[in-house]
């Protein structure tokens, strides 16, 4: 869901940012490297636990810190790290999931395989960005918003409507054969075009000398699309598993 806001205005979010001190490219990275320490121990935590309140703890609280951080950007030196804790409460209590659901199947093992390829696809968009192989035009971010607008639209509508219709989550997309398949190889290359995107707003960020605290909201976004992606990454390998038994 947050990964929907209109990328072209993400500059402007930086040059209209007030405070003291000064981002910078190092600061950025330092930040991120620890908000993804924190999901990770979340993570440890709800891996270990397996408990459904957890769940729900780190899908609520990592909603409203999100919503939190996205509205009031001074706020992310605190809420950006309490989203990493939060969320990854639910992303461990996911993986435990799909890992068991991927026992008995010759993808078992399935999580630390996402797990390395969410950090490969990390750098090899970080790689492709520096060398500006890919560049990130205005037309290349209208296409990535909008698509990924959709792919959020879509999430948000099968989730409420899955409530009151349950046939929703029996939609080809959800299921394990070429259309579901496909469906999740596309949103996988869309989280990895999100990336770029990702990228692009923080060196515009370091660019306009925004303040000191916009390395941990820039951080905070890079860990969203880390996280949809690793998810993604999940989704896929439980289709794939699906369509061997």
């Amino acid at each position: 869901m947050f990964r929907t806001q209109n990328p072209t205005l993400k500059s402007r979010i930086f040059e209209e940012a007030s405070g003291s001190g000064v981002m910078t490219l190092g600061g950025t990275m330092v930040k991120t490297g620890l908000l993804l320490l924190l999901l990770i121990v979340g993570a440890v935590v709800g891996w270990m636990s397996q408990s459904i309140v957890l769940l729900i703890a780190g899908v609520v609280g990592g909603l409203i810190l999100a919503v939190m951080t996205s509205f009031k950007r001074e706020w992310s030196p605190v809420t950006a790290p309490l989203y990493a804790v939060v969320e990854g409460l639910a992303v461990g209590t996911i993986s435990v999931v799909y890992n068991a659901n991927m026992a008995k199947t010759q993808y078992a093992g399935a999580v630390p395989l996402a797990i390395l390829g969410t950090f490969v696809v990390l750098g090899v968009m970080l790689a492709l960005y520096a060398t500006r192989i890919i560049k990130v035009t205005q037309t290349f971010m209208a296409v990535v918003a909008g698509a990924t607008l959709a792919i959020g639209i879509t999430y948000l509508f099968t989730w409420i409507g899955g409530m009151f219709f349950k046939g929703l989550f029996s939609l080809p997309i959800y299921q394990s054969g070429p259309i579901g398949i496909g469906f999740s190889a596309f949103v996988i290359v869309l989280a990895a075009l999100n990336l770029a995107m990702d990228f692009q707003v923080v060196e515009s960020g370091v660019q306009s000398r925004a303040p000191k605290y916009m390395e941990w909201y820039a951080g905070f976004g890079l860990l969203v699309t880390l996280v949809w992606l690793y998810l993604e990454i999940l989704r896929l390998m439980s289709k794939l598993a699906g369509s061997r038994r």
